[in-house]
């Protein structure tokens, strides 16, 4: 019997539209002589639906399309079994084996679901709550890397009761100019602003502490963006390392998911074998220090003299057709197919050993 997956898209972070982008290509991509897929969007208001009439030959999923005609549902174990339940009159739907969430940013990367799909023993690609939650932190993951030996960039932390201690004038004298102010627990590249001055740095500030309570300022790294995917729970492995080239003035969210004229990719990247090698160990070391499993991207700054600095690891990656993750598996001989098959076997491997501490 076909392996029965849930592909869980949507939330309610500001990564919506690039969580349904990434669950049609995956939609499609996924081995149907495998895998019985069923689609669950998670609307903006955190609302669950179920839709099974759908384009199955090339599938294309936007709000209107999915939602419209869906059935509101809730998941629930039953007699060991995952299940999709009518919210009307709770009969159950449909069941499956296990949960691929592509849901990026809050609530869905952050260990929320995770937590959410591990309670109801529920077997889920990508990594356990606690990775998910290490890593939506920026901070956290930073002060991790940091003691065990990984290089990091320079930067300070800001919490919003702490907003009027700081100035420009401050950061300026220990980071330099320019830098970047992130909110600390949001996705990837959400709210990046590059900061050059006063002007700059009170708007940076106000745009940050809308969507988090504390926000990172870090010193600008001159250098090439390089990017490394890591596959695996307790043996992890590195993909080869690619380049990435902002055509704009730095690597956006935009440019990373949306615009295809945003940025240019070079894979594998132009790089002397040993600073490739040392990429590669160094994301192995990162990934395993922030107790990552599944999948992660991890990001680096390369300067001219080949030293570097991890900028961020991302556990959810996106999966949309400009996004790296998939593309470096590809040149690295894992077709995007196989990359998904290889992702779900690793979900339910590791839920049969969890399993098997708690019995």
């Amino acid at each position: 019997m076909d392996t029965k997956v849930a592909i869980i898209f949507g939330g309610k972070s500001a990564e919506f539209d690039v969580s349904l982008i990434s669950a049609s290509n995956i939609y499609n991509a996924i081995d149907k002589d495998k895998f019985k897929v069923l689609l669950i969007g998670i609307d903006k208001n955190g609302k669950w639906f179920y839709n099974n009439n759908f384009n199955k030959e090339n599938f294309i999923t936007t709000p209107k399309s999915f939602f419209k005609e869906a059935m509101s549902v809730i998941i629930e174990s039953r007699e060991n079994k995952n299940c999709i339940l009518n919210t009307i009159n709770y009969k159950i739907v449909e069941e499956f084996d296990v949960a691929f969430s592509i849901i990026h940013g809050t609530f869905g990367e952050d260990g929320t679901l995770q937590g959410y799909f591990k309670a109801l023993n529920i077997p889920f690609v990508g990594s356990d709550i606690l990775g998910s939650a290490i890593c939506m932190d920026k901070e956290v993951t930073k002060r991790l890397l940091r003691d065990n030996g990984v290089p990091i960039a320079n930067f300070i932390t800001l919490r919003k009761y702490q907003k009027e201690e700081i100035s420009f004038e401050k950061v300026k004298g220990k980071l330099g100019v320019p830098f970047f102010v992130k909110p600390c627990n949001a996705g990837s590249s959400v709210v990046v602003s590059k900061v050059t001055n006063q002007e700059t740095f009170l708007y940076a500030i106000e745009e940050a502490f809308k969507y988090d309570f504390k926000i990172l300022i870090e010193e600008a790294i001159l250098g090439t963006e390089i990017e490394c995917a890591i596959i695996g729970n307790e043996n992890p492995k590195a993909s080869v390392v690619g380049e990435i080239i902002p055509t704009k003035d730095f690597y956006s969210y935009d440019a990373k998911y949306n615009d295809a004229e945003g940025s240019k990719m070079k894979i594998p990247a132009e790089i002397d074998k040993d600073t490739i090698n040392k990429l590669r160990k160094t994301a192995l070391k990162a990934f395993q220090t922030v107790e990552c499993e599944g999948m992660a991207r991890v990001d680096f700054f390369l300067r001219s003299d080949n030293s570097f600095v991890l900028n961020e690891i991302n556990t959810l990656p996106g999966f949309t057709q400009i996004s790296m993750y998939p593309k470096l598996w590809e040149q690295t001989g894992l077709s995007y197919s196989d990359l998904i098959t290889e992702l779900i076997e690793l979900a339910l491997k590791r839920n049969i050993r969890n399993n098997k501490l708690i019995n």
